[in-house]
């Protein structure tokens, strides 16, 4: 399984997002992409977007930066989630591209979030392992 964890570069993605995943022993030994972690200027092109199983973008800020890589992860029928930070204001237009809204407010609940997607993405593939 291979997951690509999207997010605004407004964000702290260093301590909120990348700090959590690779700190946390069950996360840090899937394959979760954390797209500015070896490199701050990353871009995936197109025919990135066509491997990923699951797209996770954090949309705790309106504007993410993330809509063309949205955009391509669903033109490709790449299952998408949101994460977003409790209080935060959503856009409207993420709707258009998925229901799968997740709130999180500390690290462990960004976890457990986490875990909820793939336990939801390996119900909803026919995963065995549950």
């Amino acid at each position: 399984m291979k997951i690509y964890f999207g997010h605004s570069k407004n964000i702290d993605y260093e301590n909120v997002i990348y700090k959590v995943v690779r700190n946390n022993e069950s996360l840090d030994k899937l394959n979760i992409i954390l797209p500015h972690e070896k490199d701050k200027s990353a871009y995936n092109g197109r025919d990135f977007y066509k491997d990923i199983d699951i797209f996770i973008a954090d949309v705790s800020e309106k504007a993410t930066g993330l809509g063309i890589e949205l955009g391509w992860a669903f033109d490709d029928n790449v299952p998408i989630y949101y994460v977003y930070k409790k209080g935060s204001k959503l856009g409207s237009s993420l709707k258009c591209l998925s229901d799968k809204f997740y709130e999180y407010d500390d690290d462990m609940s960004l976890v457990k979030c986490i875990e909820e997607i793939i336990k939801d993405w390996k119900i909803n593939n026919g995963s065995k392992e549950v």
